[in-house]
């Protein structure tokens, strides 16, 4: 993709001089920075992926992009006009691809992030704001703060009415779930662990965002160390010895019944080793936004089936519809619950 530099200079510096948003209306993002509300927004840069999944289950019209290009088998469960849109590339996380010119090039009236809001992020927010004149938002991507972004986000594009229907659905999932798991002890609640990887041996430390589904429901094994993503050793899961396993990974879910490394591990001799689900996104991570909700609900069922006795598949057909703005059909369903591509 090739841009006149000239023609994009001058664009900066009529970005940075006219009025793009209404001076007067502003509202607070997740981290407290000061947003300007557009006066028009009719298309959204997605700072990462997260920001794109956030924006497509409230206004997919606006997104104009994603960072990564949809493959068929997700796009399947998107809306075609939509889920087809142009990859654009991603300004935050690993891997960042899309500079300051690709965005200015993209001419949109609002920038999202939704994620961590640690100082990192809000100072790259501030920055880009700054040299851009493009209103940046920066949203928590943790399940406590989805229904609040909701409300920010239905304020920064017009459609308050919006956002806070799809925060009350979320406030409602949430209570339901913790409402019920809330009677089990912490002490009494699964040991379990992450397998990332075709080795299973990446797994999310404790706090970090990639295990907040397990976290919510369960003791990650791996939880006592705080932290990020991280690469352990088998000797170190045969220490912690955990009754379930959650992995993302079709290979690994594969291998793992019959590799004599794992047959010690109380999980595989049970056989509660669980396959993720992930079309069109993850329902326990990758990446961590709001389609991790459906994936509370599984995970939920797979560890206290007697507090959790609803009809999985008509919860994903429901979650799918609302969210996704794509009502699958039962083989569809089969074929998603089943974690296969």
């Amino acid at each position: 993709m090739s841009f006149d530099r000239r023609a994009l200079l001058a664009g900066l510096s009529a970005a940075l001089l006219a009025p793009r948003y209404a001076r007067a209306a502003t509202v607070a993002d997740s981290a407290g920075r000061t947003v300007p509300v557009p006066e028009r927004v009719e298309r959204v840069f997605p700072a990462g992926p997260p920001a794109a999944i956030f924006l497509y289950t409230l206004a997919p019209e606006l997104l104009l992009g994603w960072p990564r290009a949809n493959r068929p088998e997700e796009r399947e469960f998107l809306l075609p006009d939509v889920g087809s849109r142009p990859e654009v590339g991603r300004i935050t996380g690993r891997g960042n691809t899309a500079n300051l010119e690709v965005v200015l090039a993209l001419k949109p009236e609002l920038i999202l992030d939704v994620g961590s809001v640690n100082q990192t992020y809000v100072s790259l927010a501030d920055r880009v704001q700054q040299q851009t004149g493009i209103p940046y938002a920066l949203l928590d991507g943790r399940f406590d703060g989805i229904a609040q972004g909701y409300r920010t986000l239905g304020a920064l594009i017009g459609r308050r009415e919006q956002g806070e229907d799809f925060a009350r659905v979320t406030d409602e999932m949430m209570k339901t779930i913790t409402g019920r798991t809330a009677v089990v002890p912490n002490g009494s609640r699964p040991r379990v662990y992450y397998a990332r990887g075709p080795r299973g041996l990446e797994t999310g430390l404790g706090g970090s965002i990639n295990v907040e589904t397990i976290e919510l429901l369960a003791q990650n094994v791996a939880g006592e160390t705080r932290g990020g993503l991280a690469n352990v050793s088998i000797e170190q899961v045969l220490l912690w010895n955990p009754e379930v396993i959650i992995t993302i990974d079709r290979d690994f879910a594969a291998s793992v019944r019959n590799d004599p490394a794992w047959a010690p591990v109380k999980a595989v001799r049970d056989g509660r080793v669980h396959l993720s689900p992930k079309l069109p996104f993850g329902w326990v991570d990758f990446p961590p936004c709001v389609n991790r909700l459906i994936g509370l609900q599984w995970l939920a069922k797979i560890l206290y089936p007697d507090l959790f006795p609803e009809d999985l598949r008509a919860l994903t057909r429901d979650f799918y519809a609302r969210f996704y703005h794509v009502t699958p059909s039962d083989q569809q369903i089969d074929r998603v619950l089943a974690g296969r591509d």
